[in-house]
């Protein structure tokens, strides 16, 4: 069976990354776009919000399974660009061009690449998240698992492992960074990038 070449790998990753699960289910079962709920991110939370848990398994299993698209396309031989793809995927949901370039902050779908490329990266991500609700500061257990996961991967995956995390984290780190506008300039640039980075908001309390 003939290989898809990289560029159609990485291309339809990011596709397939791109498909707004979440906001879909939100704008049929609700009539609401996430994007003008609460921060305007479009995630399983604000999913949760609007419709309930139901909804949220159905969307959420949809969008951790997309991210699994583009490595398995590369396959287990081609570890940089299924490295590479789980990024796409990722950096797909963030910014998708079906919502204008908005999009979610990419935990689901990079549990997903994480699941074909470094299984034990989906139970650090996974603790962060159960950490985090139960301290009811998820971000802040998501910040911590950001932290853990490269080295963690490089442990038990070597190289390929390590790989594989700090692809996923780059597209991660860039929206939350990001936000959904475009952070001050002046004195308050660094005090609001390192509070969206840590307590993800887009705006300081």
């Amino acid at each position: 069976m003939r290989r898809l070449p990289a560029w159609a790998v990485l291309g339809l990753a990011y596709l397939a990354g791109s498909v707004p699960f979440s906001n879909l289910a939100a704008r049929v079962l609700r009539g609401v776009d996430l994007r003008t709920v609460g921060t305007g991110t479009v995630s399983g939370t604000g999913l949760y919000r609007v419709a309930g848990f139901g909804p949220l398994a159905v969307a959420g299993s949809l969008d951790v399974a997309k991210g699994a698209v583009g490595p398995l396309l590369a396959g287990r031989d081609r570890p940089a660009l299924a490295a590479l793809a789980g990024a796409a995927a990722v950096a797909g949901h963030d910014w998708s061009p079906f919502l204008g370039f908005a999009g979610g902050r990419g935990i689901s779908p990079a549990l997903g690449a994480l699941a074909v490329n470094a299984p034990a990266g989906v139970v650090v991500l996974g603790l962060g998240l159960a950490g985090g609700k139960l301290g009811r500061r998820t971000s802040v257990g998501c910040f911590l698992a950001y932290l853990a996961l490269v080295p963690v991967l490089a442990r038990v995956h070597g190289r390929r492992g390590a790989l594989a995390g700090a692809a996923v984290l780059v597209p991660i780190v860039a929206k939350r960074l990001a936000g959904n506008a475009p952070p001050p300039r002046g004195p308050e640039r660094r005090r609001v990038l390192w509070n969206r980075l840590v307590h993800d908001q887009d705006e300081v309390p």
